[in-house]
């Protein structure tokens, strides 16, 4: 690897009032700097490495222009943020982002003043910034601004249309800035992605627009109701003179664009012309993801969060995995495939992931028979409802963090109707460097309560198999299969699929002294923690014997396992990797309760407040989900009388 560039005008930018002292025509040069220093940084410490290239020049203009941060900017999904991150005061810190108590992966206020909005899930940034400014006119800051920044992946998300249709109704002088790379982290999907690429406004028009409503409002002749009938007279003429229906104008948003986002000059000018403009607004740039790094140019979805790579031969370091336990999200994709090869009924569908979840793999085979719905979770999972209600099978693969999005769609459009829906939460327990707005802490609590689910989590790879050809069995119902990201504990996992009883656990070892109660892959953390405390006692002349079960399913959940560990068992503890609140130690509370079991109860999970970012074994520890933790607390649990 070859050493780290120098830089001349980087060093001296602390913050965004040292950028604004800059000349002008020196900012292409802190544009190149800025990119450098993003791809210096991430060949050595991963993170989110093509979205952050693309913003690159839009990042610098919007702290050139506004007087951040009383000034407000607000990121849409938080991956694009790192040249932001570097000029607002973090740049000596930048080394540790996303590490264990390093900086965080997307903007946070808790971390900056200038990271106005938690960023992690898309499609929210309109709301947050028309929120914002609605506040600023509620408090008289007329002269502060408010700008949305959301890209085009996002806009296939629902809440960005409540908040346009929002926008266009309430007093507010927000600025929205679409960032238009046709590439989500995969491709873009949906109508919105082809109207973008055909939408054109010209800037002479939209400067003698500007200019001659500032004299009609001068003159007295522009008050609201004038104003409203002319910009619809205006859009309808427009309109017919483009051959084409603006949607944002429709909606009463002034429309800007297309721009060239990689102009850092022209982007200032624009901004610095549309600042202090009244009403809503909407500037469409045209950015590459990937900006300035060849092979993250030609390949965005490899490279949006590539690991480690050498920055001069823009190759990859990856490590060999051949002799390793495959990924639970590769385990899902090959499954899946094989499934619908045999049940013509199988619909594959996601919300923007067929990568991430490899789902692609279904599509590569059966493109007629796989999904893309965008950045659309609530969608994803109706549609899915409508397709089971019709005699299809859908298979809906949801990250679990992303899932909650979804909640009222599981219970109106498929629990209630009993729908043969398969939700398979990847991404389930802690996910490592993202972050808390990516763990998928709560999806067992949540979705515990309502009737008709089945609930489960495999142990290993092969269990992930016989529960996604149990899900598809006939009057199974809503079923969901929730496992983590990462590998798993197999490497024979490849064998002939069968049905799992549904409700039924498994005992994986006997015990006479304490019993374990797990669900899902801990189970097999649990399992090493047990032979290591035996073999402790073992070592003190003590013969001790812990029995442990895998319950597999949250609901319905095994009670005659239940029965066998209350009756028989004084000492019990239940592991999850997911909130204690509401998850499997409450289902044995509740149980234990309900048949006035008298066992001691102790239960281990995350803890009842947003957990931290770092590596996944760090975070285990911090929360005692890991193996030493557990040998703690089977300990501890021994010696209690």
């Amino acid at each position: 690897m070859s050493t780290k560039n120098t830089y001349n005008l980087l060093p001296e930018i602390n913050f965004p009032a040292d950028l604004r002292k800059l000349p002008l025509e020196k900012l292409p040069k802190v544009c190149d700097e800025l990119r450098k220093d993003i791809i210096d940084e991430l060949a050595d410490n991963p993170g989110h490495f093509a979205s952050s290239l693309g913003v690159v020049e839009l990042t610098v203009a919007l702290h050139y222009v506004y007087h951040t941060p009383y000034d407000r900017i607000v990121w849409d999904v938080g991956h694009q943020a790192y040249a932001h991150k570097i000029l607002t005061g973090r740049r000596d810190q930048f080394f540790t982002n996303r590490k264990l108590h390093g900086l965080r992966p997307f903007p946070s206020p808790s971390e900056s003043e200038y990271d106005t909005f938690t960023c992690g899930h898309a499609s929210n940034s309109i709301s947050a910034a028309l929120g914002m400014a609605v506040a600023a006119k509620a408090k008289g800051e007329e002269n502060r601004h408010i700008v949305a920044v959301i890209g085009d992946g996002s806009m296939s998300g629902g809440l960005a249309y409540e908040g346009l249709n929002n926008a266009s109704s309430s007093p507010n002088d927000i600025l929205i800035i679409l960032n238009d790379n046709n590439m989500s982290i995969d491709h873009s999907v949906g109508g919105m992605k082809h109207y973008l690429h055909q939408l054109h406004t010209s800037g002479l028009y939209n400067r003698l627009r500007f200019e001659l409503s500032k004299k009609l409002l001068n003159w007295g002749w522009l008050n609201d109701n004038r104003k409203k009938q002319i910009i619809r007279f205006n859009n309808s003429i427009k309109s017919l003179i483009n051959n084409q229906q603006n949607v944002f104008e429709g909606m009463n948003i002034r429309y800007f664009g297309p721009s060239n986002g990689h102009d850092v000059i022209e982007l200032v000018q624009t901004l610095r012309t549309l600042k202090d403009m009244k009403g809503p607004k909407l500037l469409h740039i045209h950015t590459v993801k990937g900006k300035g790094f060849k092979p993250a140019e030609r390949s965005a979805t490899v490279w949006h969060a590539p690991g480690k790579f050498d920055k001069e031969t823009g190759k990859q370091i990856i490590a060999d995995t051949s002799h390793m336990p495959p990924r639970f999200q590769d385990v899902f994709g090959e499954t899946l495939l094989e499934l619908a090869q045999q049940n013509p009924k199988i619909i594959g569908v996601t919300p923007a992931m067929p990568t991430g979840c490899s789902m692609n793999i279904l599509m590569k085979e059966m493109p007629d028979r796989a999904f893309d719905v965008g950045i659309a979770e609530g969608h994803a999972v109706t549609f899915s409802g409508g397709m089971a209600q019709d005699g299809l099978i859908p298979f809906c693969n949801i990250y679990s963090s992303f899932a909650q999005r979804s909640y009222d769609n599981i219970i109106h459009d498929v629990a209630i109707q009993r729908l043969p829906v398969v939700l398979c939460l990847d991404r389930a327990g802690l996910v490592g460097e993202d972050g808390p707005t990516h763990h998928g802490a709560f999806d067992m609590a949540a979705l515990r309560p309502i009737p008709n689910l089945t609930i489960s989590s495999p142990l290993n790879e092969k269990e992930l198999r016989n529960l996604m050809y149990t899900a598809q069995l006939p009057d199974k119902g809503p079923f969901v299969i929730r496992y983590p990201r990462g590998r798993g504990v197999m490497l024979d996992w490849k064998t002939e699929m069968e049905e799992i009883p549904v409700g039924k656990g498994q005992l994986l070892k006997s015990g006479t002294d304490m019993v374990c109660l797990s669900i899902g892959p801990i189970g097999n953390t649990v399992s090493e923690a047990i032979r290591c405390f035996e073999q402790m006692q073992t070592e003190k002349g003590k013969k001790v014997s812990v029995a442990h079960y895998d319950m597999r399913f949250l609901k319905p959940i095994d009670t005659n396992i239940l029965d066998i560990a209350g009756c028989h068992y004084d000492k019990v503890i239940t592991i999850e990797d997911g909130v204690i609140s509401g998850g499997l130690g409450s289902a044995v509370l509740e149980y234990f309760a309900d048949h006035d079991y008298k066992a001691t109860v102790r239960r281990l999970g995350l803890p009842d407040s947003f957990v931290e970012h770092g590596a996944v074994g760090e975070l285990q520890k911090i929360v005692g989900i890991d193996k030493d933790s557990i040998i703690k607390q089977l300990h501890i649990l021994y010696s209690h009388t």
